[in-house]
């Protein structure tokens, strides 16, 4: 007699609704997609709002049927501009007004077709209590770095030792009560949060229950790779022992599925293309890309300091200035003076958004001055482009003195913002110390990439997991 093959599994995918997360999680959808599975990807009104009107995303997952977009209400107004300052309110308002939906939508057919099992950002704590109760499989995805989660895993053990909460002095001194980083971390290489001088500020306690919380799942996937962070990882596992360290995502795109230019995109912003014609004319490896990413915001004092670096350095620039990123009341008048203005124009670039993927791609771009987010730095060593690192928050400190300090891979410029130290280190990048940083860079761009074709371990982890969630989803047999 035949057996019917069963049908494919059925995923919801919940991301934390940001940028960065979004983004990447929206590249495993479209993996899971391209196996087979069903795939239901979950966001915020918001967040499919600004999908629906910046990405490509209709059309480009048109090709996997199996693939749905639904959404779900943050709680909070539509004009909250849910930058990085206004975070907590979003996590309130997911808890209090998105968590008793996301359990109807669960437990009462809201969506297709019955869900067999979860990936959710583990941030999202109550995606897991809430996967117990219905006992439904669930595995939980932090796409922020694992030096940051090792970090965070031992919080309960920095607040236990005194190291923190801490005011801002003495930042250069060692931080001892995080297992293998003991050697290189400093108190300044900690989140930001770490700084507040109070143990019960929102994101201590939000963030320090995170080592009781992801073991709960049935898996955690890392958007890393083992010859990255391997040491680091074998420290996670002795909490989570199921992990699947599957990065670079957008690695696995370009290579099993030979992905054209522009990849799948999960932008929340219009991008302007004309950059890349701008890029295609200038010399090899020549260009600096500078971004900030989706969430900073800076002060019109730091703006200027980054331009007057950039345009003394004599470097080429092509920078992503967003509309918003001085905040609320926004860039209106900004008074450029006319020596900004005019190295601007004979040497830089500046839009509103860019192509990250395919920029950091450009063989005119020798160097990126970034705000250290994991997709980023990730995007940038994928390609091998040295980095300087000006972080801002969440896990993008602890990023930072790894880009420096463990890989080798650039510099860190954290705590500081003056012109003479851009100029510096504009120039120790692109020209002084270009040869030394390119070649680590191209080293680990090469590990990065042997990562995610066939045989690789990000490769294997990324199959085994497609595996484990077609066994998870099989009914039980009696």
């Amino acid at each position: 007699m035949d057996h019917q093959a069963p049908p494919p599994p059925h995923v919801l995918i919940f991301p934390l609704p940001f940028q960065g997360p979004v983004n990447c999680m929206l590249k495993l959808a479209e993996l899971l997609s391209a196996a087979g599975l069903h795939v239901t990807f979950l966001v915020t009104h918001h967040i499919r709002h600004r999908l629906l009107r910046h990405s490509p995303i209709q059309t480009h997952f048109s090709r996997y049927p199996n693939f749905q977009l639904v959404s779900i209400s943050d709680g909070l107004p539509e004009d909250h501009p849910r930058l990085g300052d206004q975070c907590m309110e979003l996590f309130d308002a997911l808890e209090s007004v998105t968590k008793p939906l996301y359990r109807q939508m669960l437990t009462s057919g809201g969506t297709q077709k019955p869900v067999n099992c979860i990936i959710a950002d583990g941030i999202l704590g109550f995606a897991i209590d809430i996967a117990k109760e219905i006992g439904m499989p669930i595995i939980s995805f932090r796409t922020i770095s694992p030096c940051f989660i090792w970090v965070v895993f031992c919080l309960p053990k920095l607040i236990e030792s005194g190291e923190i909460p801490f005011r801002d002095n003495d930042l250069d001194s060692m931080i001892t009560s995080v297992p293998g980083m003991e050697n290189f971390l400093r108190k300044r290489d900690l989140p930001s949060f770490c700084r507040s001088g109070d143990v019960t500020d929102p994101f201590i306690r939000l963030f320090s229950t995170e080592s009781q919380l992801s073991p709960r799942a049935d898996g955690l996937i890392l958007n890393t790779f083992e010859d990255l962070e391997g040491p680091l990882l074998s420290h996670i596992r002795t909490l989570c022992p199921n992990l699947y360290a599957i990065g670079p995502l957008h690695g696995h795109l370009k290579s099993r599925l030979a992905v054209a230019s522009p990849p799948s995109s999960g932008s929340f912003r219009q991008e302007d293309r004309t950059c890349l014609a701008w890029l295609d004319q200038q010399p090899p490896k020549s260009v600096l890309y500078v971004s900030f990413g989706s969430l900073a915001t800076i002060t019109k004092d730091q703006l200027m300091e980054f331009w007057c670096g950039l345009v003394n350095s004599g470097k080429r620039f092509l920078w992503v200035i967003r509309s918003d990123c001085l905040g609320s009341g926004g860039d209106s008048e900004r008074q450029i003076p006319a020596e900004l203005q005019e190295g601007t124009k004979e040497r830089g670039y500046i839009v509103d958004w860019a192509p990250q993927v395919e920029v950091l791609a450009h063989s005119s771009v020798g160097g990126f001055l970034t705000h250290s987010g994991w997709n980023s730095t990730l995007e940038s060593l994928f390609e091998g482009v040295p980095m300087i690192c000006w972080p801002s928050f969440v896990d993008q400190q602890v990023n930072s003195r790894f880009v420096g300090e463990v890989w080798g891979l650039g510099l860190d410029m954290k705590d500081t913002c003056d012109r003479v130290i851009v100029e510096k280190m504009v120039r120790d990048l692109m020209e002084e110390r270009r040869d030394e940083f390119e070649r680590s860079a191209n080293r680990m761009a090469d590990l990065a990439r042997r990562s995610v074709t066939e045989g690789g371990l990000s490769f294997q982890d990324l199959d085994r997991l497609i595996q484990d969630i077609r066994s998870m989803s099989l009914p039980a047999s009696h």
